[in-house]
């Protein structure tokens, strides 16, 4: 399960990212708003955990544009405020479940594992299907029409975030952000290599790629468009 994590405090960001990843979540992390909205807009994250007083926009903003462009994930917000206003503006801005500072990690993550289990959000056995792709989570594999494809396992991310997101526009930025991560130290054109190997081994010979560039701003997969190929 992926979950964004977007919390200015840094010491207390790295330790519930370690918390989380000590119980098998693949978390990212960042630390104002812009950032964390940007990334909640993707809308490839089973799960958000959004502190509210955030640098550049608050987490009532983010949660407000995720539910205005249709983003469904499921949210816990994050505040040191506990009045009866507070909660209530925070739920009906979309949030789904609200947790005040200081909290035990316990609470924490017995209210991940309730919201994971309020939207029926992934287990191993689960799969995504997206045009003759699926992806099976269980066993590691994808298949296109039924048949095989060997990925790497950052391929298989890459599709992944691809799948997720069909038919919209991800800018590189954002494909290094989920598939390397936030942090991570990668060579400049890594995401054109990735799309490049990923190309050539999903798209069908003579047929026109499932991935296409959008110059200027990055890639978009259309897995559906089978009746024009």
């Amino acid at each position: 399960m992926r979950i964004l994590l977007v919390e200015d405090e840094a010491r207390l960001a790295s330790a519930l990212k370690q918390l989380l990843k000590e119980n098998q979540y693949a978390v990212d992390t960042v630390h104002d708003g812009d950032s964390g909205y940007d990334l909640a807009l993707t809308d490839s994250y089973d799960i958000v955990i959004l502190d509210i007083m955030l640098p550049k926009m608050s987490g009532i903003d983010i949660l407000r544009g995720m539910r205005e462009n249709g983003v469904q994930t499921p949210v816990l917000l994050l505040t040191a405020k506990d009045t009866v206003e507070d909660r209530v503006t925070g739920l009906d801005a979309g949030a789904d479940d609200y947790l005040v500072k200081p909290f035990d990690n316990k609470e924490l993550l017995a209210r991940v594992r309730a919201l994971s289990r309020r939207t029926g959000q992934f287990s191993g056995s689960d799969a995504i299907e997206a045009g003759p792709f699926r992806l099976d989570f269980s066993t590691r594999t994808v298949t296109r029409n039924g048949e095989a494809l060997a990925l790497t396992a950052k391929e298989f991310q890459l599709l992944e975030l691809f799948m997720r997101n069909q038919n919209k526009v991800l800018s590189k930025e954002i494909i290094l952000d989920r598939v390397w991560g936030p942090d991570a130290d990668v060579i400049g054109n890594a995401v054109e290599n990735y799309v490049h190997f990923l190309r050539k081994k999903i798209d069908e010979p003579g047929k026109p790629s499932y991935i296409a560039t959008v110059r200027g701003v990055g890639y978009l997969f259309q897995p559906d468009a089978s009746e024009a190929r």
